[in-house]
């Protein structure tokens, strides 16, 4: 690898793409036709438990907590190792082909909304929740929510992919991507020792940033802890925590999940009931 140079034009190598191979092209658009099924909530959720996921999951949760009834939904799976993304109506939902997508049906017309940041900050307005009405406090949450939009590719994308995923190791590329994260982390720690939230009230900053952080302070993402030192970030370590006991967190981590323990499996989600009757462990269908 040391002595590679550019060829004059790229031309896409399917023998790089790893595990990902069957899922990667360099370009978009629907691959099959599937139709997105519709349940009986306005708020339909076409997603799967990774931490843009949960992003959108915990919000659903922490505003049906809060009390707004208007904020029950069906969450459908979305398994993108089976390339459920690239049916004819996921795409219709997000061009782009990443989950999650949310279409709220409680409008004249239906309305799609794709981006994790972008459902968050539809959701709170629509709601009037979970984002500071002070101005100067919207500012900070919302300045935070983009930093995570702009940040995750790095933790995700970069170090994640070239730790954990590429078919070779470059130590260049993990060196690269570890130094990176490992300044966010210190970002969220010098931050976090100051405030106990995100922009001191909880709000969709928090939920945008945990799943990813949260779980890499915690060393859930890619194996990575001990590579990252990730229990230096004590004050990072103390808001994960606090997070991670809220009710609706719990909750929300559960939705569109197909890994882990069976019992914290909600594949998908049509009734708050389901918490209690539809995981996996219960109902007991394959893997």
């Amino acid at each position: 690898m040391t002595d590679y140079t550019p060829p004059p034009v790229w031309t896409h190598n399917p023998e790089f793409g790893g595990r990902f191979a069957a899922m990667n092209r360099p370009t978009a658009g629907a691959r099959h036709e599937a139709a997105l099924k519709v349940g009986k909530h306005p708020l339909q959720l076409y997603s799967l438990g990774t931490p843009n996921g949960v992003k959108v999951t915990v919000m659903l949760e922490e505003l049906l907590a809060a009390g707004h009834t208007g904020a029950e939904y069906d969450a459908w799976l979305i398994n993108i190792g089976d390339l459920d993304q690239f049916g004819s109506g996921f795409v219709a939902a997000n061009p782009n082909s990443k989950i999650p997508a949310l279409v709220d049906h409680s409008t004249p017309v239906p309305q799609r909304v794709f981006e994790s940041g972008a459902i968050l900050l539809y959701l709170a307005e629509k709601f009037g929740a979970f984002l500071p009405t002070d101005h100067a406090r919207r500012t900070e949450a919302l300045s935070w929510l983009f930093w995570s939009i702009g940040a995750v590719p790095f933790l995700g994308g970069g170090f994640g992919h070239f730790y954990a995923y590429a078919p070779i190791k470059i130590e260049y590329a993990i060196d690269r991507y570890a130094m990176e994260v490992k300044r966010q982390l210190d970002v969220l720690d010098q931050h976090l020792a100051a405030h106990e939230f995100i922009a001191d009230e909880y709000s969709i900053a928090d939920m945008a940033i945990w799943p990813w952080y949260g779980a890499m302070a915690k060393g859930l993402l890619y194996d990575g802890g001990p590579f990252m030192s990730v229990h230096e970030y004590r004050h990072l370590q103390r808001w994960t925590d606090q997070v991670a006991q809220r009710p609706a967190v719990k909750r929300g981590r559960m939705v569109n999940r197909v890994q882990g323990d069976p019992a914290s499996q909600l594949r998908e989600r049509h009734d708050a009931g389901d918490f209690d009757t539809r995981t996996q462990d219960k109902i007991g269908s394959p893997a």
